[in-house]
This record gives C-alpha cells, sequence and structure tokens, in this order.
C-alpha cells in the first residue's frame, strides 16, 4: 500500500444499495476510508459536513432527482481538487461528454466495471490527486520565497537609495565647505579635492586630480603626507599662494588600505 500523506476517503454515490456495498468490499482490503451515500443530495450534505476532505468521488450515471453529472458539476465547483469518477452502464456518447465537460469527469467507467481496474483507476486517481496538491503547495512555497525576496529586493533598494542621496548631500557638503579638504591614497595619488583644496593645489600643479604627488613640480605636499604617514597627524603652517594656511592632517582606513586626509583653514 501507499504511504499515503493524509487519511484517503473515498465518497461512493448510487441509489442502488447492492451497487455501494459492491464497492465498499472491492477497498476493504485497501487502506481507505469508504463512505456511501444514496443520493447526490445525501453526497452533497456529507462533503459539506465533514472535517477532511474527500480525494475520490465515485458516483453513478442515472439516479432520480440529481443524477451523476449534476452532482459531479457541483462537487467540482465547491470541492474543485477533488477528482471524480462516474460509472454507469448507460453508454451514450452525448452523456459522457457532459459528464467530462459539465461535471469535470477523470474518468468514465461503465458498468458491469472489472474489480481490479477500478481499483488500478482508484490509485491512479490519489497519485494525480497528491501530485497535484504537492505541487500546489512547492507553487505556494516558490509564490511566499518570491515575495520575500522581492520584498527584501526593495528594501535593498530603498537602502541603496537613501545611501546615494546620504553620499550625494555629504560629497555635496565636504565640496562647498570653506575649508580645504585633500584625500591621498596609499599610492600618492589625489582621490578626493573640494573646491577650496583644488584652489591652492592649482598652484603647485595645473593637473592635480588622480596626479601622483611625486609628479608635483612643488613637493611640498608631498611632504606633508609623508609627515602625516610617519606621525600619524600633523598640525603645522605653510604659505600657498599669497595666503597662510594651517595645515590639519590624518591617517585613516579606506578600502582595507591606508589614506592621508589633509585640511587647509585659512589663517
Amino acid at each position: 500500500m501507499e504511504n499515503y500523506e493524509m487519511p484517503v476517503r473515498i465518497l461512493c454515490v448510487d441509489d442502488e444499495r447492492n451497487v455501494l456495498r459492491s464497492l465498499e468490499r472491492i477497498f476493504h482490503d485497501d487502506d481507505y476510508e469508504i463512505v456511501t451515500a444514496g443520493s447526490g443530495d445525501e453526497g452533497l450534505e456529507i462533503m459539506a459536513a465533514s472535517s477532511d476532505c474527500f480525494q475520490v468521488v465515485v458516483s453513478d450515471y442515472r439516479m432520480p432527482i440529481m443524477n451523476g453529472v449534476e452532482f459531479l458539476k457541483e462537487v467540482y465547483e465547491r470541492w474543485p481538487d477533488t477528482v471524480r469518477i462516474v460509472l454507469s452502464g448507460y453508454a451514450d456518447a452525448g452523456a459522457i461528454v457532459a459528464a467530462i465537460n459539465e461535471g469535470h469527469i477523470y474518468k468514465f467507467i461503465p458498468k458491469p466495471w472489472n474489480d481490479e481496474e477500478l481499483r488500478i483507476t482508484i490509485h491512479n486517481c490519489l497519485e494525480r490527486y497528491f501530485i497535484l496538491k504537492k505541487n500546489r503547495e512547492l507553487l505556494d512555497e516558490l509564490a511566499r520565497a518570491n515575495q520575500v525576496l522581492e520584498e527584501k529586493v526593495q528594501q535593498r533598494t530603498e537602502d541603496l537609495e537613501l545611501r546615494n542621496r546620504a553620499l550625494e548631500f555629504s560629497q555635496t557638503m565636504l565640496g562647498n565647505l570653506p575649508v580645504g579638504v585633500v584625500g591621498v591614497d596609499e599610492n600618492g595619488l589625489i582621490v578626493h579635492c573640494n573646491s577650496v583644496a583644488a584652489i591652492i593645489l592649482k598652484q603647485l600643479c595645473n593637473d592635480f586630480f588622480g596626479t601622483d604627488i611625486n609628479h608635483f613640480s612643488d613637493n611640498r605636499l608631498k611632504k606633508l603626507v609623508e609627515q602625516v604617514r610617519r606621525e600619524k597627524v600633523l598640525n603645522t603652517t605653510d604659505i600657498f599662494g599669497d595666503r597662510a594656511w594651517r595645515v590639519l592632517g590624518r591617517t585613516i582606513v579606506f578600502a582595507s588600505s591606508e589614506a592621508v586626509v589633509l585640511v587647509f583653514l585659512e589663517v
């Protein structure tokens, strides 16, 4: 026997009691709960009152008041996951087509049936039910995972946008400070220079941004940087152009390397 993830319940509906007894007998050795009903109305009442689902519904086609197609059509509308089977000795092609189209029938089995073939059909119905159930669960899980991912991406995007705005503001603010700020990386390249510092560096080198300070014709900036590297801090005064500047310096760690920041304050 298959080990299904939940108890298997099969509803058999027929207005002939001997047919229901025959169905109960066929599945006597199977680990199924067989529930019987004598009419479509009774079958719907049983399903509506049951707290546990029916995986398969087997119904006779020709029943009074509500025939098998009408009954299974209602089952489909209210419990669409249930696999539906019609049993009938009425071999009319139109009836078969109606059963398939209106009741969304999985299988139309003629009476009298072969017991072993019916058992195999029920087994296939259960396989179909649990495979589709598992697929839906996986799709739901995937949808939830995608939702979580989308939320994380959205949050990450918002964080990046906030950081970009903060960086843009910081760069704008740093660029317009009333003091000069110069950044020199560990290789001696000038990697940052605000507007005040640009006035100072233009007096030492015409094309200074991204330039190695060793290439400056005036070596005062190089000496200031070297002093900071040695002493880690700097507090001195120097003349650039026609102005005296107080120069403050220190080392900082950036991208796993040691850079130098110089600040020029007009005296």
